[in-house]
């Protein structure tokens, strides 16, 4: 019976194996160091603010692995040897393959920095981070203050995190302003006065130095490049993540930043594939970057490879980029493309809106000369992600998009709508006459 072994038990591997499992009787192996059973690891914020326990983030019963025949190791992969189809494991032990899948993750950044290594300084990743979290910052009484280093997705989670027990938190972001290399400037001025509303010591343009230890060899202070140092019991580095694959770097695998991979997922080694955020396309695809680390699409890969594995060989084609995540109480959107001031192409042409009072904005990207319309951010207002993922297949104009606007509206029942405010500001901007279209289920469930 063929063997297929998988290294990393998160949403990529275990999605692998689920579908591989429900076309075949391959035998299935799944190896981690990290937890026992498969987890959903953006739950792990839920769990450290009180809303959710670590079991409920497991996704399946523990029976579930046995019943469908899947095998889990707990180890560590030291080494994989290719010549030999093997892979050798911390503890002496090796196990062999026919087909093997690198589904091994990503690692927090970490630049260099004097004490990034000192207990109390760490990522928001796996289990073990929220472990350490419990034990470092339990509660306000003894963590005093938290620094977070890095202005991205991960780092306003931990500081909503260690605010919700009324913990002091510090941000030090390089950028002049939140995530502006990513949001455009409106929408980044809106999650800058968002994260000072909620009391949280925003440090913009601000880099670490360094972090300073006691006497124990714990944090307890670090250093800016502007001069200060803010004492703190617990640092957070969050400074974006990288490719887990260390371990690969004496195989004769091909790296670049990860490890490299064709259309099909397959690597330089013969019946070694990779997925996940790990997985390097060798060119790619479209505007996205080639590596994607986003849970989303190493599900998408996940399935994708299980094809391959049962004798169908297919390409991974992720579609139109999407994606979605909350900035403290603003729930944030995206379909298409939206490029950041700094990244925005010449014929990209935007429009924003922002409502008065609230933290509300939307951001249209568009052709400037063709109307095309390439996408859409929104924040504080809930979307169709089918009804924008088939306009962008249709080719559809910024402006049948802004007559259709209130069909895309998923907001529930009582919520306000805005699509009047934001047609009347576009028709403004650009010289238009549009008239919104009433809301229609039919035309939103066709060709659902």
């Amino acid at each position: 019976m063929e063997h297929i072994v998988i290294i990393g038990n998160g949403i990529s591997g275990v999605t692998v194996a689920r579908h591989v499992r429900k076309l075949s009787d391959k035998r299935i192996t799944i190896i981690s160091a990290e937890t026992d059973y498969f987890f959903s690891r953006t739950a792990l914020m839920y769990i450290y603010m009180g809303h959710m326990k670590f079991e409920h983030t497991q996704p399946y019963e523990n029976w579930f692995w046995k019943k469908n025949r899947i095998e889990l190791v707990k180890g560590y992969v030291k080494q994989v040897h290719t010549s030999e189809n093997k892979v050798a494991l911390a503890d002496g032990t090796s196990i062999d393959y026919d087909k093997l899948v690198i589904a091994t993750g990503s690692k927090p950044n970490k630049f260099g920095w004097p004490g990034q290594d000192l207990e109390g300084v760490q990522g928001l990743y796996s289990k073990q981070d929220l472990d350490n979290l419990e034990k470092f910052a339990p509660d306000k009484e003894q963590c005093k203050r938290a620094v977070i280093v890095g202005g991205g997705l991960i780092g306003i989670e931990m500081a909503e995190m260690l605010r919700s027990r009324k913990i002091p938190v510090t941000f030090l972001v390089r950028e002049d302003s939140f995530w502006n290399g990513v949001l455009p400037a409106g929408e980044s001025a809106l999650i800058n006065e968002h994260i000072l509303e909620h009391h949280i010591d925003l440090r913009l343009g601000t880099n670490l130095v360094e972090i300073l230890s006691d006497e124990n060899g714990k944090a307890k202070a670090v250093v800016t490049d502007k001069g200060d140092t803010i004492p703190c019991d617990i640092v957070g580095l969050t400074a974006g993540v990288s490719p887990n694959v260390d371990f690969l770097k004496e195989s004769d695998i091909e790296l670049g930043r990860g490890v490299k991979v064709n259309r099909l997922l397959e690597t330089s080694a013969k019946n070694v594939y990779a997925i996940g955020d790990c997985a390097e396309q060798h060119e790619a695809i479209g505007n996205r970057r080639p590596i994607e680390a986003v849970w989303y699409t190493g599900r998408m890969m996940g399935e994708t490879l299980a094809q391959t594995l049962c004798g169908n060989p297919t390409e991974y084609k992720p579609g139109h980029w999407f994606n979605s995540a909350k900035f403290l109480d603003v729930e944030y959107q995206t379909y298409g493309w939206v490029f950041s001031e700094r990244g925005m192409k010449d014929y990209e042409q935007h429009f924003h809106w922002r409502h008065a009072k609230e933290k509300i904005c939307i951001t249209i990207a568009f052709h400037k000369e063709s109307k095309l319309f390439l996408g859409i951010n929104t924040f504080g207002i809930r979307m169709r992600h089918e009804l924008f993922d088939k306009w962008l297949t249709e080719e559809r104009s910024v402006d049948y998009v802004m007559e259709y606007l209130k069909d895309a509206n998923f907001d529930p029942e009582f919520y306000k709508q805005y699509e009047g405010e934001i047609v009347a500001k576009y028709n403004s901007e650009f010289g238009t006459n549009i008239n919104p279209k009433k809301k229609s289920w039919k035309r939103i469930f066709s060709n659902a």
